[in-house]
C-alpha cells in the first residue's frame, strides 16, 4: 500500500518540513555524484554501525566519542537508493506538514530529530552484533507517522494498492498496519537471527523506535499557541 495524500487540513506553511525533504534530496544528489568506493567509505562512517557505537561508549575502541555519537544524526540525511529516498520523501511529505503544523517550526524540527535519535539507538540495541551501516530517515519520520497517528487518527489517506486499486482508509488503520507490519518484522528477523550482522536489510527495529517515540513525545510536546491564527486552509 502506498500512500498519495492525506485530507487533514494545516493553518501553516510547513517550512521545516520543506527543508528536510529538500536536504535529504540534495544529499542523495552528491551520494550519486561521487565514486561507488568513496560513498561506501562514507556510508561507514556517517551511518549507524551498531557493534562501532557499542564498542565506543564501552571502551573497547579508541576511536572518539563523536564517531559513534555522530552517525545518529547523520544518518539520518543518507540514502541508498532512488526507492529509499523517494519512499521516505514521500511519507514525510504527506504526513509531516501537519505536524509540523501542531507543533510549531522550531518544535518540530527537534521533535524530527529526537525521533530519528531513539529510532537509531533502538536500532544499536537490538542489533548490537551488526557491522553494516544503518542509514535513511526512515526511523525519524516514522516517529512523524507516530505523532499523526495519535493527533489524527480519522484523517482519510488515499491509498493506491498496485497495480490499479486506489481507495480511502483512515489514518489510524494505515498507520497502525504500518507499525504492526514492521514490529512483526523484526521480531522475525531476531528469532530467525538474520538481522544485519553480516548483510544488509531494512531497520525494522528503527522504524519501531522511532513510531513509538512519537507516540510518547506528541503527549509531551504542546500545541503552539495560537495555531488557527497563522492561516488558513
Amino acid at each position: 500500500m502506498i500512500p498519495l495524500r492525506d485530507d487533514q487540513p494545516t493553518f501553516s506553511t510547513p517550512f521545516v518540513n520543506y527543508f528536510l525533504i529538500v536536504i535529504n534530496v540534495l544529499v542523495f544528489l552528491w551520494e550519486l555524484s561521487v565514486s561507488h568506493r568513496a560513498l561506501s567509505l562514507f556510508m561507514v562512517e556517517f551511518g549507524v554501525v551498531p557493534r562501532h557505537t557499542l564498542a565506543v561508549l564501552t571502551g573497547h575502541s579508541y576511536d572518539s566519542l563523536a564517531t559513534a555519537i555522530l552517525p545518529l544524526l547523520t544518518s539520518m540525511f543518507l540514502h541508498a537508493s532512488f526507492l529509499h529516498v523517494g519512499g521516505n520523501m514521500l511519507f514525510l511529505w504527506i504526513f509531516g506538514d501537519n505536524v509540523e503544523d501542531y507543533l510549531g517550526h522550531f518544535t518540530y524540527l527537534v521533535f524530527y530529530l529526537v525521533s530519528g535519535l531513539a529510532a537509531g539507538c533502538t536500532h544499536i540495541v537490538l542489533n548490537q552484533a551488526s557491522r553494516v551501516p544503518s542509514i535513511g530517515a526512515s526511523g525519524a519520520i516514522a516517529g512523524v507517522m507516530g505523532a499523526y497517528f495519535i493527533l489524527y487518527p480519522r484523517a482519510r489517506v488515499l491509498i493506491w494498492f498496485p497495480p490499479i486499486f486506489f481507495f480511502h482508509v483512515p489514518a489510524w488503520l494505515m498507520l497502525g498496519y504500518w507499525f504492526v507490519m514492521n514490529f512483526l518484522s523484526g521480531t522475525a528477523t531476531a528469532i530467525t537471527e538474520t538481522s544485519q550482522t553480516t548483510s544488509g536489510g531494512v531497520a525494522f527495529w528503527a522504524h519501531v523506535g522511532g513510531f513509538v517515540a512519537g507516540v510518547v513525545m506528541i503527549n509531551v510536546f504542546r500545541e503552539r499557541p495560537h495555531r488557527y491564527r497563522y492561516g488558513t486552509w
